[in-house]
């Protein structure tokens, strides 16, 4: 095994862990005895445990505020790119399923460690394209102006992003299912039209 490979064996081990037990709750020999290594080795490939987390975390952000960027510069209307958000969304949990989780249960940990000071400033930036498109959409009357615009984004971001904590690519029930049954659910509601 090359030590990328190596490297890259730890990392998805160690968001295993990380995501199932927490990061608090994850040693450094944990990691190690999982891999089949000494804990002592994992410092030739890792400066600490925070370091892991971060490489994993901020993989996992880089590639959703990409996505997220290129909704809003491309040409759709509030309601397509409301649909994009969702789908870039999901798509990125299941494309990181470990970091999404760490993300999702331990961000409040990690925010009070000096490493991931840059967190705050991610969850403002994420909800702020949400906050965008959600108000673009209320002011070109796409969608409902009734609904409080930060109660619709946390209840669409907790549904979406804890979807990790329970769905499982490659089923029956596919990421695309997922997707529809999502933006239908939000957008179009549950009630049976007459």
């Amino acid at each position: 095994m090359t030590s990328r490979s190596r490297r890259e064996h730890i990392l998805h081990r160690a968001g295993a862990l990380f995501a199932s037990r927490g990061v608090a709750g994850t040693t450094v020999r944990e990691i190690a005895d999982d891999v089949g290594i000494l804990s002592g080795s994992l410092y030739h490939h890792f400066e600490s445990k925070e370091a892991m987390v971060d490489e994993i975390i901020s993989s996992y952000l880089a590639d959703l505020r990409a996505r997220y960027q290129q909704i809003l510069d491309g040409p759709d209307g509030p309601d397509d790119q409301l649909r994009q958000l969702i789908r870039a969304s999901l798509e990125c949990a299941a494309s990181h399923p470990h970091a999404t989780e760490i993300y999702q249960n331990d961000a409040n940990y990690l925010r009070g460690l000096p490493r991931f000071g840059y967190l705050k400033g991610v969850a403002k930036e994420v909800e702020s394209v949400w906050l965008t498109v959600i108000d673009a959409g209320r002011r070109d009357g796409t969608l409902r102006s009734d609904i409080d615009p930060k109660t619709f984004y946390r209840l669409t971001r907790d549904a979406v992003w804890l979807t990790v904590r329970w769905f499982r690519p490659g089923g029956k029930y596919s990421l695309n299912r997922l997707i529809t049954d999502c933006t239908t659910l939000f957008l179009d509601g549950i009630a049976a039209r007459h």
